[in-house]
């Protein structure tokens, strides 16, 4: 596989990105296979320069980085890259021995595995260094604030000042699932699903979100509220 080339096909957008720096061809081409396989998104580079020029352009969500690399070392790159990021790094080497793990840590490496390494080891070891990188999911909130309108999220309520504002069963799930990520773009076959009403058909959301619009929109046929993105689904705007 040529260094760089980015394997992220048939995964979603939101799996974790991994960059995998090593000047061997058969390690970056056998972590490819596996880590995609595990559900990874995975680029490979052959040396740290090229290491360096993907982290200017693209973000990872860690680094399975070599420790034996001519020109620039695996120590080098990584302290270089501790003055301005944080990216989790998984430091891979022959090297077992206990004064390079230490070396490796004390740089801000977060793990280390010694080659040969069994994928499987290596696998997990990812998975913990990415659970503990994950941030702490912020508290839903309980409301949410768009136009002249209050949803209340426990209660699937909307309101207009103190006035209810009567919903079905079908527009109150699907304003649900637009106030619980605001801003964000919620895709028909999403809110076409399931729930109390029955799933629906994709096109018949757009009819639906059209009779939510009659009763949040000042002009439905202008919205600013629930916005249409042109084939995908919609999003609720509110302020910021």
């Amino acid at each position: 596989m040529a260094a760089g080339r980015a394997k992220i096909s048939n995964l979603p957008d939101d799996a974790p990105h991994l960059l995998v720096v090593d000047d061997d061809r058969r390690i970056r081409e056998l972590l490819s296979r596996f880590l995609m396989g595990e559900g990874y998104r995975v680029t490979t580079v052959q040396s740290a320069a090229e290491a360096r020029s993907k982290l200017e352009g693209l973000s990872f969500d860690l680094l399975i980085l070599d420790v034996m690399m001519p020109a620039e070392t695996g120590f080098e790159f990584a302290r270089k890259l501790r003055t301005s990021s944080n990216v989790p790094i998984l430091m891979l080497t022959a090297r077992g021995e206990a004064e390079s793990r230490i070396q490796g840590l004390e740089i801000g490496a977060d793990d280390y595995v010694g080659k040969p390494f069994e994928p499987r080891e290596l696998s997990l070891r990812v998975a913990s260094i990415l659970k503990r990188a994950r941030p702490a999911a912020a508290p839903l909130a309980e409301i949410v604030r768009f136009g002249e309108f209050v949803f209340h999220l426990a209660r699937s309520e909307l309101k207009r000042g103190d006035d209810v504002v009567h919903l079905t069963d079908r527009e109150r799930e699907m304003l649900k699932l637009l106030a619980t990520t605001p801003g964000e773009t919620v895709t028909r076959l999403a809110l076409a699903g399931g729930g109390n009403g029955g799933a629906i058909g994709e096109r018949a959301v757009d009819v639906q979100v059209n009779r939510l619009r009659r009763k949040i929109e000042r002009d439905p046929a202008n919205p600013l509220l629930v916005q249409t993105v042109r084939g995908i689904g919609y999003r609720l705007m509110v302020a910021p």
